[in-house]
């Protein structure tokens, strides 16, 4: 291989972040591990904000792979694992917060705004129509109106500056 080659492949080794974010980890079943692979895929990592544990190489997101390996080899429950993490971590660090009163406009906001657009929206639909059926004549109507037009003493007259010389 020539020199050129062997820059190239160091290159490609560096550039790609998942060929070093192997976990070193060793279960003793399948099931701790898919648990321990479920939990780091969900927890967030307070460093990074929007990248789970897995994603991330910070030093925060090391340390807690590490808590929560050694949580899943205790034996603990996800709820456990999760309760322990929100404890010291708070609710940033999952995915999907608790519902308490501290989050709520984060679970009821949306779904209120989404019911108060809708609401607006057929408000505005409605008036419309309602406003569009005021303002046309039905076909009765507009016989009658057409009918006063051609009937009134001012039908047959000139435009107002036009003599009547024939």
């Amino acid at each position: 291989m020539s020199l050129n080659h062997w820059v190239l492949l160091c290159v490609w080794l560096s550039a790609s972040g998942s060929v070093w974010a192997i976990d070193p980890y060793q279960f003793n079943s399948p099931m701790q591990e898919a648990q321990y692979q479920g939990l780091v895929a969900e927890l967030r990592c307070p460093k990074c904000q929007n990248q789970n544990l897995a994603g991330s190489n910070a030093p925060i997101a090391q340390d807690l792979k590490q808590k929560t390996y050694e949580m899943v080899m205790d034996g603990q429950t996800d709820q456990q694992i999760r309760s322990y993490m929100i404890d010291r971590y708070g609710d940033f660090v999952t995915y999907r917060p608790p519902v308490r009163p501290s989050t709520w406009i984060l679970w009821f906001f949306p779904p209120l705004m989404l019911v108060v657009v809708l609401v607006g929206w057929l408000v505005t639909v409605q008036r419309r129509q309602r406003q569009q059926a005021t303002q046309q004549l039905s076909g009765t109507e507009q016989q009658r109106l057409q009918a006063l037009l051609q009937s009134s003493p001012h039908a047959g007259q000139s435009r107002v500056g036009e003599s009547h010389d024939a």
